[in-house]
């Protein structure tokens, strides 16, 4: 009986041990197929085709209009353009990152970063180089809306559920606000959108930032029709003061760059005065800076301050 037994015993000692052979050679393996988070790569289909970007980004720096974007979706800068920086509303965010250009490649080349995001065509400089540096991304402002633009900044950072996530819950919070706006302004009220420098006056369309894209794209607030026909496609028109009063809807929103002080001048005239926007107190004045920017942390912004300036919210 016990011999009967015994090739039985071997048989399970033999099996025993292939599987302990096994289970060494898969620890022995697993250091090859596991790969460092960091040294992970994503392929983004970009504008000019598929590139290699960190699948967790580190040290990102953005050269133009973006940055509100990264900031937004909790990934670390360490460089950006001079008009981030100077945007009162990322002042916390931005303080111990470093102000760039696309021009200043040894500053870049410094802050050693491990993506670049910034605008394409003539809107950059020195594409080649920046590509040697690091994985670099464009984007061509406006071919995006600002929704989709945020969804592919998603894409690109590795954190599309984010952005979804964030799109989805502001559209409903800005839909809301517009159905409240329009009910006490009236639904045939216009709203005028106005920016000063040290020349002149501009009146904007509907995506060229500025609140432009709350107000009339999600709000349907209703734009002054001198402004839809000069403004509307291009997004932006230059005017003078003395034709201000045309383009004026019953509700403004001025944007005012602190820098032209000397500019505001025509405030001081009648034929400022006289306009019923002004004389009705309807003239909401905003901090330029605050407002430059179609970014998740700049909407939020406008979008409360639409939200107090129309309802007292």
């Amino acid at each position: 009986m016990k011999k009967a037994l015994l090739p039985l015993l071997l048989c399970f000692i033999l099996i025993l041990s292939a599987c302990g052979k096994q289970s060494a050679e898969d620890k022995g393996a697993a250091p090859k197929s596991a790969v460092d988070p960091e040294d992970k790569t994503i392929t983004y289909q970009s504008e000019d085709g598929p590139v290699e970007v960190p699948a967790h980004p580190e040290r990102v720096i953005v050269l133009s209009t973006y940055a509100g974007n990264v900031i937004s979706l909790g990934v670390t800068l360490v460089g950006v353009d001079v008009w981030s920086k100077k945007s009162p509303i990322f002042e916390k965010d931005l303080k111990a990152v470093a102000e760039v250009s696309d021009e200043n490649l040894e500053k870049i080349i410094e802050l050693n970063p491990d993506l670049i995001i910034g605008l394409s065509g003539s809107d950059i400089k020195n594409l080649d180089k920046l590509k040697q540096i690091a994985p670099t991304v464009t984007f061509t402002y406006g071919k995006l809306d600002y929704l989709t633009q945020h969804l592919e900044i998603g894409k690109l950072l590795n954190k599309e559920q984010e952005a979804i996530a964030w799109v989805d819950d502001f559209k409903q919070r800005t839909e809301k606000s517009g159905e409240k706006i329009k009910a006490k302004i009236g639904e045939n009220a216009t709203v005028s959108v106005i920016e000063n420098d040290d020349k002149q006056l501009y009146v904007f369309g509907d995506n060229w930032g500025r609140g432009t894209e709350i107000l009339y794209q999600k709000m349907k607030l209703n734009m002054p029709s001198r402004v839809k026909e000069v403004a509307l496609k291009k997004g932006y028109y230059a005017i003078s003061s003395e034709v201000l009063s045309e383009f004026v809807g019953d509700y403004v929103i001025f944007s005012k760059d602190r820098e032209g002080d000397t500019s505001f001048a025509f405030q001081e005239t009648s034929t400022y005065k006289n306009i019923p926007a002004v004389k009705n107190h309807h003239v909401f004045e905003v901090n330029a800076r605050a407002f430059y920017f179609s970014d998740p942390i700049s909407l939020d912004y406008q979008l409360k301050f639409f939200e107090q300036s129309f309802l007292g919210e």
